[in-house]
């Protein structure tokens, strides 16, 4: 059996010949074109996302999706998004799980390791089975940098959780029951914040900002109309796509 799917362009509008196969989704069998991801299958077999959906673009997390193939033991994992459809995968979503989130203030937070242990005392209950990693969907080496953590080397740490989309499927599988990734956010933010050297232009950015620099400009936006606004942004000189990375503008006076 072969659907007919309409794909539209800004130009022209195209019509697609798709072979429809079988999937399983939370139990129940539908039929979708095998072109789809597992999200435009579910909203193809009439599935509104309300919660879960996100950016649609692999960036935010939020709809890891855990799936099996016919005759494979294996636990499978991927974002709804992203990952195409196959031959009677059976699946379901996990939008949330409820992971343990510590609260802290960032300003009087220290950026040592007992700091994180205090408020992930579960770090140290870590028996690197490397399940964490293995579930990623991303690749990312989640055991490597929770042991980069435990050894208080939050550089590394930072660097090998830099990809993290939070999605929160290490957090199923840990034997632990720790969120790894809460656990390197937190030493994301303290690196970032009191560890990293800061950049000479951020803060020449911020003296322009208090010294008044933009204070005009933002006062005269606010001031046009929404047409106004509007033909400005649509005129405005775009980035090209291939642009070198010290590509500026014709017109700096707004940088």
């Amino acid at each position: 059996m072969r659907e007919q799917l309409m794909q539209t362009t800004e130009a022209t509008e195209v019509k697609v010949e798709a072979k429809l196969i079988p999937i399983y989704i939370m139990g129940k069998k539908y039929e979708v074109p095998e072109t789809l991801t597992i999200m435009k299958a579910m909203e193809y077999s009439g599935f509104k996302f309300i919660r879960g959906c996100g950016c649609r673009g692999g960036i935010c997390g939020a709809c890891g999706t855990v799936y099996r193939l016919p005759g494979d033991y294996h636990i499978r994992v991927g974002l709804a998004c992203q990952t195409v459809v196959v031959p009677d995968m059976y699946l379901t979503q996990i939008p949330f799980y409820p992971a343990n989130r510590a609260v802290y203030d960032m300003e009087t937070a220290l950026p040592e390791l007992a700091e994180v242990q205090k408020k992930y005392p579960e770090l140290f209950r870590c028996v690197a089975c490397n399940a964490c990693t293995k579930v990623c969907p991303m690749d990312v080496p989640v055991l490597d940098y929770i042991s980069a953590i435990k050894q208080g080397d939050f550089k590394k740490a930072m660097e090998l959780s830099f990809d993290c989309i939070q999605c929160g499927l290490c957090a199923t599988r840990c034997m632990a029951e720790m969120a790894q990734y809460h656990i390197a956010q937190m030493v994301r933010r303290l690196y970032g914040a009191k560890l990293a050297p800061q950049p000479k232009h951020a803060a020449e950015m911020v003296d322009d900002i208090k010294g008044g620099k933009y204070t005009d400009m933002l006062g005269d936006l606010k001031s046009k109309s929404l047409d106004e606004l509007k033909k400005l942004y649509t005129e405005r000189e775009s980035e090209p796509h291939m642009s070198p990375e010290d590509w500026k503008p014709q017109d700096t006076s707004c940088l």
